[in-house]
């Protein structure tokens, strides 16, 4: 169990909502911000949280906050700041967009520690996740390279490092769901209602 908690957790909101209106990572949902979610989520697996943002509304969750080191130039760059800040070699990177992800569920990507990967991600109706993954610090050095030659998407860089893919159990998929827009919301809520 220590070896597991020799962790960082990292929850990436930088992003610009602008889909959602609003700040995304604030937003209530069943009576907790989604932040709030990821937090609960990730807080048994971690010995610690680092969120990566420019806004200062995140402060009252009282967790260490930082700014892309880089800024304004996409999730590579939040990533790169939060790596750079992180003690642990081996951290837990997550959106704050998915607020129905569990501690059981990312146990999932823990499994695979010990193994020689950069990056563990999750893959969902055909789709990667590399916001939901463990990433090695040593990552941030590509983070690095790719931002100061103006590369923004995260797929270059997935595709650059040694990374192993999960598949999610079709069960699981609603708890990897980003919730990007009002309607995403709204669908989620039903479906969770239902």
């Amino acid at each position: 169990m220590d070896k597991e908690k020799n962790i960082t957790g990292i929850i990436l909101a930088g992003g610009k909502s602008s889909r959602m209106g609003s700040e995304k990572g604030l937003i209530i949902f069943d009576s907790k911000p989604f932040i709030q979610h990821i937090i609960d989520a990730i807080q048994p697996l971690v010995k610690e949280i680092i969120i990566v943002s420019s806004n200062s509304d995140y402060d009252t969750f009282n967790i260490k906050r930082v700014q892309d080191i880089i800024p304004d130039s996409g999730p590579i760059a939040g990533l790169h700041s939060g790596l750079i800040h992180s003690k642990t070699v081996d951290n837990l990177v997550i959106s704050c967009d998915v607020p129905l992800v569990t501690a059981s569920f990312l146990r999932k990507l823990l499994q695979y520690q010990e193994e020689d990967h950069d990056i563990i991600q999750f893959e969902a109706k055909g789709k990667t996740m590399p916001l939901i993954a463990l990433y090695k610090k040593r990552c941030a050095k590509k983070c690095f390279e790719l931002l100061t030659n103006g590369e923004k998407r995260l797929r270059i860089l997935v595709s650059a490092l040694n990374t192993k893919t999960i598949p999610v159990i079709e069960k699981e998929h609603l708890l990897v769901t980003n919730m990007n827009t009002i309607e995403d919301l709204k669908t989620i809520t039903n479906a969770i209602d239902n």
